[in-house]
């Protein structure tokens, strides 16, 4: 049974884990999947029509937790203990549940101190007592005529909440605490850079955690102070752009090592080249640098190591690459083409929320039929989320799931002359 600390309005865990307001998805579930001997029987539950409509939820069965991802940023919002007989908690080290310790309303007001008069729910037969960032169900089944304002003696808690504000129904995720950030970088959002033609490259606002003195982090370190470093840290917003046709170096230098290389051993893609050489297997491989937490996958020319193609992930549940990759909150402005002109709106613009549908709205319907993409593993060729379709429009290729949301964005173009300058050459 999992022994765990009540934090309102931050967190819950115990002294080797914590699952913290604001947390990302991907976070959550390495620590499940780092705890796995333990913590047991996790489902993920999602609506697969409408994955945008519904939280996404991590189910801990075993242990009577849900974790309620927000469905867009995929931030832990709200943490929910449904089953109070499987977890032992506890409130600034003390326990206020436990098998020797029933959550009772007595209980509850010793633990928690006084609060705001509870508010009864008649339809759900519940007594919702509300703390800042954290709140407690009371069932009251056993009662005939509930009090207005006092929750009767004896009555034991059902449910916890822990969230950000006070009110959970109209919470949101928070921002990423700075624990989480652990030493990464990460994409507050990328615009698609392009011209009349198409995509030139990426703009990328990036966030990451930078210690604002040295010296004083330093001192607390030899003073025994570890935990204080915190407080001299500081979120740092950059921005860097990086094009076709830059070198890895211009790449390395713009974000950093990727956290994988990814050579390729084949592209299933080839048989639909114009290139009459399609089928001669080359010598060389191009080569990816994979970046799991930007959501941003960069492919570079093997002869001439410079960028030729961009992939943004939308890291959709349903996905077989699902959880691989976080989120990339992309932009895409787009050239519509009216009376003769290419005229830009600034309400044209794609983003990693819009459907296939009002894809085509805005581009018309591609001449050509879809490319049908079907993933599977070296070790097993089974895939249980069905094939996705991939079609091509302005030197973008959008991957379609079978609920009409988009998987995945391919960029390419032609490189940029070499003589052309950097908008921005401090970004690197």
């Amino acid at each position: 049974m999992l022994d765990l600390e009540v934090v309102p309005e931050r967190s819950l865990g115990n002294e080797q884990w914590e699952f913290a307001l604001g947390m990302p998805l991907a976070q959550a579930i390495s620590i499940l999947q780092k705890h796995c001997r333990i913590i047991k029987n996790v489902q993920v539950l999602y609506s697969e029509q409408m994955p945008l409509s519904h939280d996404l939820i991590l189910n801990l069965t075993q242990d009577g937790i849900k974790l309620l991802f927000d469905a867009c940023n995929q931030r832990l919002k709200v943490i929910e203990v449904y089953d109070l007989s499987k977890v032992k908690l506890k409130y600034c080290g003390v326990h206020f549940n436990s098998q020797a310790i029933a959550p009772t309303i007595e209980q509850i007001d010793q633990s928690f101190g006084a609060t705001h008069p509870g508010v009864y729910n008649a339809a759900e037969q519940l007594f919702h007592l509300n703390f800042r960032g954290l709140s407690f169900s009371f069932q009251l089944d056993s009662w005939s005529e509930a009090p207005k304002y006092e929750i009767p003696h004896g009555a034991t808690v059902r449910r916890m909440y822990i969230y950000s504000g006070n009110n959970l129904q109209e919470t949101k995720a928070p921002v990423m605490p700075l624990a989480c950030y652990l030493g990464n970088v990460y994409a507050e959002s990328v615009l698609v850079l392009r011209d009349g033609a198409g995509p030139l490259g990426l703009k990328l606002r990036l966030l990451t955690a930078v210690f604002s003195s040295w010296w004083a982090v330093t001192q607390k370190w030899i003073a025994g102070c570890g935990p204080g470093v915190l407080a001299d840290t500081k979120v740092r917003a950059v921005e860097r752009n990086i094009y076709f046709g830059d070198s890895c170096q211009d790449v390395l230098s713009a974000l950093g090592s990727p956290h994988k290389v990814f050579y390729k051993s084949e592209d299933k893609m080839k048989i639909h080249s114009p290139s009459p050489h399609k089928q001669v297997p080359s010598k060389c491989n191009d080569y990816f640098f994979n970046y799991y937490i930007l959501g941003v996958d960069i492919l570079f020319d093997s002869t001439t190591h410079l960028v030729k193609k961009f992939v943004l992930h939308t890291n959709y549940p349903g996905h077989y690459n699902f959880n691989i990759y976080h989120r990339c909150d992309f932009k895409i402005p787009l050239i519509i083409k009216k009376d003769g002109a290419d005229a830009q709106s600034e309400d044209c613009i794609l983003t990693t929320y819009s459907k296939w549908d009002q894809i085509q709205e805005l581009l018309g319907h591609p001449m050509e039929k879809p490319v049908v993409l079907h993933r599977s593993s070296s070790a097993n060729n089974t895939n249980p989320f069905g094939s996705t379709f991939c079609f091509g429009l302005q030197r973008m290729i959008f991957e379609v799931m079978q609920n009409n949301h988009i998987a995945s964005v391919t960029l390419y173009g032609a490189p940029r002359p070499s003589s052309l300058a950097r908008a921005d050459p401090s970004a690197h």
